[in-house]
Protein backbone atom coordinates (compact mmCIF):
# COMPACT_ATOMS: atom_id res chain seq x y z
CA UNK A 1 0.00 0.00 0.00
CA UNK A 2 1.51 3.70 -0.90
CA UNK A 3 1.49 5.90 1.77
CA UNK A 4 0.03 9.20 1.77
CA UNK A 5 1.22 12.43 1.50
CA UNK A 6 0.78 12.80 5.48
CA UNK A 7 2.70 9.69 6.01
CA UNK A 8 5.43 10.55 4.23
CA UNK A 9 5.64 13.97 6.56
CA UNK A 10 5.78 11.61 9.34
CA UNK A 11 1.83 11.93 10.18
CA UNK A 12 0.52 8.69 11.37
CA UNK A 13 -2.94 7.38 12.15
CA UNK A 14 -5.55 5.46 14.68
CA UNK A 15 -8.12 3.15 13.95
CA UNK A 16 -11.49 4.13 15.35
CA UNK A 17 -13.96 1.21 14.11
CA UNK A 18 -13.93 1.04 11.07
CA UNK A 19 -12.23 4.22 10.26
CA UNK A 20 -8.86 5.29 9.87
CA UNK A 21 -8.42 9.20 11.57
CA UNK A 22 -5.12 10.93 11.91
CA UNK A 23 -3.43 12.13 14.96
CA UNK A 24 -3.66 16.01 14.80
CA UNK A 25 -2.74 17.44 17.60
CA UNK A 26 -2.76 21.80 18.21
CA UNK A 27 0.59 22.83 19.58
CA UNK A 28 -0.09 23.73 23.26
CA UNK A 29 -0.25 27.35 24.54
CA UNK A 30 1.36 29.14 28.05
CA UNK A 31 -1.65 30.71 29.80
CA UNK A 32 0.57 33.22 31.50
CA UNK A 33 -2.03 35.74 31.95
CA UNK A 34 -5.84 35.97 31.65
CA UNK A 35 -7.45 37.49 29.00
CA UNK A 36 -9.68 40.42 29.94
CA UNK A 37 -12.72 42.15 28.71
CA UNK A 38 -11.01 44.19 25.64
CA UNK A 39 -9.21 40.47 24.29
CA UNK A 40 -12.21 38.75 24.58
CA UNK A 41 -13.82 41.70 22.45
CA UNK A 42 -11.24 41.06 20.01
CA UNK A 43 -11.29 37.41 19.86
CA UNK A 44 -15.15 37.96 19.14
CA UNK A 45 -14.23 40.16 16.45
CA UNK A 46 -11.87 38.08 14.73
CA UNK A 47 -13.68 35.03 14.91
CA UNK A 48 -16.58 36.69 13.26
CA UNK A 49 -14.87 38.56 10.93
CA UNK A 50 -11.19 37.10 9.97
CA UNK A 51 -11.88 33.34 10.58
CA UNK A 52 -8.76 32.56 8.68
CA UNK A 53 -6.73 35.21 10.73
CA UNK A 54 -8.42 33.51 13.92
CA UNK A 55 -7.92 29.86 12.62
CA UNK A 56 -4.26 30.66 12.16
CA UNK A 57 -3.73 31.85 15.28
CA UNK A 58 -5.73 29.32 16.94
CA UNK A 59 -3.76 25.99 15.34
CA UNK A 60 -0.07 27.62 15.94
CA UNK A 61 -0.69 28.59 19.58
CA UNK A 62 -0.52 32.27 19.21
CA UNK A 63 -3.58 32.67 19.96
CA UNK A 64 -4.11 33.35 23.84
CA UNK A 65 -0.45 35.40 23.49
CA UNK A 66 -1.61 37.51 20.86
CA UNK A 67 -5.11 37.94 22.63
CA UNK A 68 -3.36 38.73 26.00
CA UNK A 69 -0.95 41.49 24.51
CA UNK A 70 -3.94 43.33 22.87
CA UNK A 71 -5.95 43.09 26.19
CA UNK A 72 -2.94 44.97 27.85
CA UNK A 73 -2.69 47.22 24.93
CA UNK A 74 -6.08 48.45 25.40
CA UNK A 75 -6.47 48.63 29.17
CA UNK A 76 -3.29 50.69 28.92
CA UNK A 77 -4.96 52.82 26.25
CA UNK A 78 -7.99 53.15 28.00
CA UNK A 79 -6.38 54.01 31.46
CA UNK A 80 -4.74 56.90 30.02
CA UNK A 81 -7.16 58.57 27.81
CA UNK A 82 -9.79 58.41 30.69
CA UNK A 83 -6.91 60.58 32.46
CA UNK A 84 -6.41 62.75 29.80
CA UNK A 85 -10.19 63.44 29.15
CA UNK A 86 -10.18 63.83 32.80
CA UNK A 87 -7.42 66.52 32.58
CA UNK A 88 -9.12 68.13 29.90
CA UNK A 89 -12.81 68.47 31.28
CA UNK A 90 -11.47 69.45 34.81
CA UNK A 91 -12.70 66.51 36.70
CA UNK A 92 -10.35 66.59 39.65
CA UNK A 93 -10.83 64.99 43.35
CA UNK A 94 -11.60 68.53 44.21
CA UNK A 95 -14.69 68.13 42.01
CA UNK A 96 -15.12 64.28 43.65
CA UNK A 97 -15.33 65.62 46.97
CA UNK A 98 -17.44 68.81 46.44
CA UNK A 99 -19.87 67.46 44.54
CA UNK A 100 -19.33 63.73 43.99
CA UNK A 101 -22.67 63.12 41.86
CA UNK A 102 -21.41 65.57 39.39
CA UNK A 103 -18.30 63.90 39.77
CA UNK A 104 -19.99 60.37 39.00
CA UNK A 105 -22.47 61.50 36.03
CA UNK A 106 -18.93 63.28 34.11
CA UNK A 107 -16.90 60.24 34.83
CA UNK A 108 -19.07 57.51 33.32
CA UNK A 109 -19.47 59.82 30.85
CA UNK A 110 -15.54 60.35 29.86
CA UNK A 111 -15.36 56.32 30.44
CA UNK A 112 -18.19 55.61 27.68
CA UNK A 113 -16.61 57.79 25.31
CA UNK A 114 -13.08 56.26 26.09
CA UNK A 115 -14.29 52.83 25.11
CA UNK A 116 -15.85 53.59 21.86
CA UNK A 117 -12.31 55.47 21.06
CA UNK A 118 -10.62 52.26 22.56
CA UNK A 119 -12.78 49.80 20.60
CA UNK A 120 -12.67 51.35 17.37
CA UNK A 121 -8.80 52.61 17.40
CA UNK A 122 -8.06 48.82 18.44
CA UNK A 123 -10.40 46.22 19.73
CA UNK A 124 -12.48 46.57 15.75
CA UNK A 125 -9.84 46.95 13.45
Amino acid sequence: MTKTIFEEMGGTYRQVGDYLLPNITVPAEEEIEPIGLWGKRHARHLKEHYKVLYMNLLTSGKLHSYLAEVDKQAEDMFLRLVKEYADRQDVTEQLKKDNPYEWIGRMNNIQACVREVVGTELIYT
